[in-house]
């Protein structure tokens, strides 16, 4: 028995082995393997006499390893998003290999989050968000191999100020007197139907200030005496703000006033004729038009005026009527408020 070196012997143990085939013909590998095998390989020894081989015939099934790729991924992120909305990216990959996969991301946006199962990235930034988040990647992964979108970054921009329609009015009182109550209320409209919140500056001590309203109020007292100025209210809407014009409240004193009444005296009868007996004149005046129950009569022999003491603040009604020798009265005159 010579041991031979035979020149493909390497090749051919390797796939005979692998079938669960042994030994090998003198001859060489023709007889195992489909085609022509010559030259030179590994060592071996085998049986049968000495020589090179070869053999044709039909070509074997391959049995070679399956080629692991790396899955891929594909998509194309938005870059900018308005704070306040939301933003979402989900990129697709796939794997020939039908290997499992998942995502993976750097530098992940900290007012976002991330699905490892989905590979998307989500979330709504607020204002304290505004800026730019760069270097964002994400990638796929079947745990071997690792493919990646391009870096990306995203802008987070505030948003636009649109123009408002916000709008306060009215007309404040100018003047309280001691141990009066003093009640103020502004009206404020916006169309975009937002929260409203009224603020005040210079507000008077004595008086308080409701900010869901508005409203001014309160009672001044003898301490209070004197003038507020530059009062200001101001409402907003979180984004814009309006003003009513600055004003001053004085604040009175309690004590007793005066009001000094003068009327022209009549001519004419109400017939028409000429007035000719004319007696005198009644003031009636009081706390509402409809209590005018304080009186004063006036001898036509007087001037036309009357003045009216011991007056506590507040608003008056004045008129006047005229009567005859027969005391016949007219109809009052027009009703005169004054306030003090």
């Amino acid at each position: 028995m010579t041991s031979l070196r035979h020149t493909a012997v390497g090749v051919v143990l390797a796939v005979l082995l692998s079938t669960g085939l042994s030994g090998c013909n003198d001859g060489g590998a023709g007889s195992a393997l489909g085609g022509t095998a010559t030259g030179a390989g590994s060592d071996a020894t085998s049986g049968g006499s000495s020589g090179a081989g070869t053999g044709t015939g039909t070509p074997a099934a391959g049995t070679g390893q399956d080629v692991n790729t790396a899955p891929t991924i594909a998509g194309t992120p938005a870059t900018t998003v308005v704070a306040g909305s939301t933003y979402s990216f989900t990129p697709t990959a796939a794997d020939a290999s039908n290997s499992a996969w998942t995502f993976v991301i750097t530098n992940r946006p900290a007012w976002a989050t991330f699905n490892a199962a989905s590979g998307a990235l989500s979330g709504t930034p607020t204002a304290a968000n505004v800026g730019a988040y760069a270097q964002i990647v994400i990638g796929v992964t079947d745990g071997t191999k690792t493919t990646a979108l391009a870096p990306f970054s995203i802008a987070v921009t505030a948003p636009a100020v649109s123009a408002s329609d916000l709008a306060i009015s009215g007309t404040p009182a100018v003047s309280v007197s001691v141990g009066s109550a003093y009640s103020f209320t502004p009206t404020a409209a916006d169309s975009a139907g937002s929260k409203l919140i009224f603020s005040i500056a210079n507000k008077p001590v004595w008086a308080t200030f409701d900010s869901s309203t508005g409203a001014l109020s309160g009672t001044p007292v003898a301490a209070n005496v004197g003038v507020t100025p530059q009062i200001q209210i101001s409402v907003s809407d979180g984004t814009h703000s309006a003003a009513l014009a600055a004003f001053a409240l004085t604040v009175k004193s309690g004590a007793a006033d005066s009001v000094t009444l003068s009327w022209t005296a009549p001519t004419l009868n109400s017939d028409g004729e000429p007035v000719t007996d004319l007696a005198g004149y009644h003031v009636y005046y009081g706390t509402s038009e409809k209590n005018m129950t304080s009186v004063i009569n006036v001898d036509k022999s007087t001037t036309n005026d009357q003045v009216i003491g011991n007056l506590q603040p507040g608003t008056w009604y004045f008129a006047v009527s005229a009567y005859n020798s027969a005391q016949i009265e007219s109809a009052i005159s027009a009703i005169l408020p004054v306030t003090l």
